[in-house]
């Protein structure tokens, strides 16, 4: 157990030390300036440019910018923006939280109804109900997350006037419409992947065996069937967990919410590279971490898998 810990550890961080590496290069290779950018193109000298140049350190070779970056992030510095020189650190701790706060909802909506739909279905295969949750999850699964938070603020927010079209804080009124956006293309996916779980596994011979005992139907289900087809499903919710963390940039954008998404999208927008390359770095750590925690998780849900 320890020896895999350690070993998945080390894994983790040469995987952060190459996104490191490929956002720093691919930042770098990008046609245009960050000096030009802060200081804007109209009525600027090539001496001033060069000058801001020299302050930033960007007319450095490129091995001893990311080595100067690597070693400051190292001791908990990810350097200042270069847009308005506030730390990198406090801008992404001050954002992260209404991100984290995003995408828990997201991932419990999807968690919820994909549950709910995916097991409703494998109980009734064959039937309209199985049917009809099929095809809402294929559609689910087909909408474009932006044409979906549209049509929910103007049903909702336009229409309705139920809840706010602008995402301000974390109160639930003001973050259902966007979590809603987030989590219910991925509750389609794991519906279906419930389903396909389920059906696998009701019909074992052990699922078999515990309804001729004459166990309720309930029981077997929660019992026996649900915690094995968990297994693969652990894999996928997972990942998504991930996903919806650091793939939340449209609907933060969408909504004018604030979080490490729309930080992104600006600073790419500015070329501000210190924030872009702390967002990306904290979001691959928090990336690696979920998967690290799912594969210990499944020695939870399945005490015949053994980690050596």
């Amino acid at each position: 157990m320890y020896t895999y810990l350690i070993r998945r550890l080390l894994t983790s961080v040469f995987v952060i030390l190459g996104v490191s590496v490929l956002v720093f290069s691919i930042i770098h290779l990008v046609p245009g300036d960050a000096a030009t950018a802060i200081l804007g193109r109209q009525k600027v000298t090539a001496e001033r440019v060069a000058e801001l140049r020299a302050q930033l350190g960007l007319d450095d070779p490129i091995p001893v910018q990311y080595a100067r970056y690597l070693g400051n992030a190292l001791r908990g510095d990810l350097g200042k923006s270069i847009r308005n020189y506030v730390p990198v650190s406090e801008a992404i701790g001050e954002q992260l939280p209404s991100t984290m706060a995003l995408a828990a909802a997201a991932l419990l909506i999807a968690l919820i109804f994909g549950f709910t739909l995916g097991v409703a279905a494998a109980l009734n295969q064959g039937s309209w109900l199985d049917s009809a949750i099929m095809s809402i999850s294929v559609s689910g699964m087909s909408i474009p997350t932006f044409w979906l938070g549209l049509l929910l603020i103007m049903l909702f927010s336009v229409r309705l006037a139920w809840l706010p079209s602008i995402s301000s804080s974390n109160s639930p009124a003001a973050l259902l419409l966007p979590a809603l956006t987030l989590g219910l293309p991925e509750a389609a996916v794991v519906a279906r992947m419930v389903r396909a779980g389920m059906l696998d596994v009701l019909g074992r011979e052990y699922v078999t065996v515990a309804r001729a005992k004459g166990l309720r139907e309930h029981k077997v289900v929660l019992d026996h069937a649900m915690r094995n087809a968990l297994i693969p499903i652990v894999t996928f919710v997972g990942l998504q967990a991930a996903y919806l963390l650091g793939g939340s940039a449209i609907v933060e954008t969408l909504f004018a919410r604030q979080g490490i998404g729309r930080l992104a999208v600006q600073s790419i927008s500015n070329r501000d590279y210190p924030m872009v390359q702390g967002v990306v770095l904290v979001v691959a750590v928090i990336y690696v971490l979920i998967n690290t925690f799912t594969d210990i998780l499944y020695t939870v849900l399945n005490p015949k898998i053994r980690l050596k």
